[in-house]
Formats: structure tokens, sequence, C-alpha cells
């Protein structure tokens, strides 16, 4: 009897494990948009960060509302003026989006509220 319990445990501890590589191996790994920029205009900065947040949402991008707040530098260079940051289900996902007409089509806006220093996609460890 004791043989036997021993091996149920054994097999059932093998499973979880077996089951949380799974898990692991179907996980997604997030990747983050970085746009440090320097704010042109506060007026149309107000009227675009509504529409590209939207548009941002409607292609699964969840925006940290960054790109209005501090950025205060720590180490290096000089920091950006303004920082926005997004979380992706994928690196995939995010350079989609940012070649994408809905993307594109914010381009005229973005133009008269922000200058884009530099954007760029992280994608973070597993």
């Amino acid at each position: 009897m004791k043989t036997y319990t021993m091996t149920l445990l054994a097999g059932v501890a093998i499973g979880a494990i077996a089951l949380q590589g799974l898990h692991a191996q179907g996980a997604k790994t997030k990747a983050y948009s970085i746009s440090e920029a320097e704010i042109l205009d506060p007026s149309f900065q107000a009227t675009y960060l509504p529409a590209a947040r939207k548009a941002i949402e409607a292609a699964h991008g969840r925006a940290l509302r960054t790109a209005a707040g501090r950025v205060v530098q720590i180490e290096g260079g000089p920091p950006p003026k303004s920082a926005a940051i997004v979380e992706w289900e994928s690196l995939d996902d995010a350079v989609a989006f940012y070649k994408s007409k809905a993307w594109t089509d914010l381009a005229p806006q973005r133009d008269k509220a922000v200058k884009v220093m530099r954007r760029y996609v992280v994608e973070a460890e597993k």
C-alpha cells in the first residue's frame, strides 16, 4: 500500500510540473513600446492623446498614460521631455500597430502635437 501511495503522489507531482511547463510555453512574452518626444503644442496634444489611446486600445495595446507625466533623469544623458509607454501582448502586435493604417492616419495630428525623438519596442524576458 505504501508503494502505491508513493507512486500515486509522484505521478501527481510529475503531472503538475508538466502542466505548469505547458502553461509557461503557451504564455506570450509581453512587449512595451517607448516613445520619447517633445510636446510641440499642448492644445494639440490634448486632442491627439485620446485619439491615439483609442487606436491603441482597438489594437489591444494598453497605454500606461505616461505621455503627459514628468520624466526625471537618474543616469546617463538628458531625459526626453515626454515618454509614452504602451504594453502589448507581443512584440509582433506592437510592430503591426505602428505599421497600421490606424496609426498612419493619426500622423497629421501627431506631427502638430509632438516631435518624436525616438520610438522603439522592448520585449520582456520570459
